[in-house]
């Protein structure tokens, strides 16, 4: 069945990107918030960055076996350190007079972070959730293509496998119809925040 192919994809994307977003924000503020951790982590943020994800494939199957969940958090780990080191680089870039400001009229960091840094950065935010939603599906079609038996990755890797081009193909154009879709709702979302 199609459409439960489509949804079985949708749904994983979906999770694996609010999940992605959250953790990524969190992190991304866990840095900005303490210098001294910041340089300690970055580092090793970028490099985990640059690692090929698809290398962790059996290790995540071992751990946490041939279901959704490695679907999910393969798609979250192709997809968390650009928004960590996206939103990171927007946070430390804000205006610093500003911040000197809000300091001097004694706003505490909570209120600085709230009020000017995170609400001055939210077109950043905007601009990173729009790749996110992309390489939370690339997560997710690379994870089905490793150990799903459902989902628009299944579809493309049984097609090559039976020499089907039909699946192939049909898969590539859904996976097309589901980015712009995907993009669209997010891009929707910026307006009505602009609003």
């Amino acid at each position: 069945n199609l459409l439960d192919h489509i949804f079985i994809t949708s749904y994983e994307t979906i999770i694996s990107f609010i999940l992605s977003t959250i953790i990524g924000i969190f992190i991304a503020t866990i840095l900005w918030w303490s210098n001294t951790l910041s340089k300690i982590l970055e580092p090793y943020i970028t490099i985990l960055n640059s690692l090929p994800k698809v290398s962790l494939g059996p290790l995540l199957i071992i751990w946490m076996g041939a279901n959704i969940k490695s679907i999910v958090l393969m798609a979250i780990l192709i997809s968390v350190f650009t928004i960590i080191l996206n939103m990171y680089n927007a946070f430390i870039e804000t205006d610093k007079a500003k911040i000197f400001l809000m300091k001097s009229f004694k706003a505490n960091k909570f209120q600085i972070f709230t009020k000017l840094v995170f609400r001055s950065n939210i077109p950043s935010l905007a601009n990173t959730l729009k790749i996110n939603i992309s390489l939370s599906l690339i997560g997710v079609i690379m994870g089905e293509l490793l150990v799903s038996k459902e989902g628009i990755g299944y579809l493309i890797m049984y097609g090559s496998q039976v020499f089907n081009m039909n699946y192939v193909i049909m898969g590539v154009v859904l996976l097309v119809i589901l980015t712009v879709m995907l993009y669209c709702i997010i891009s929707y979302i910026e307006k009505i925040s602009k609003k």
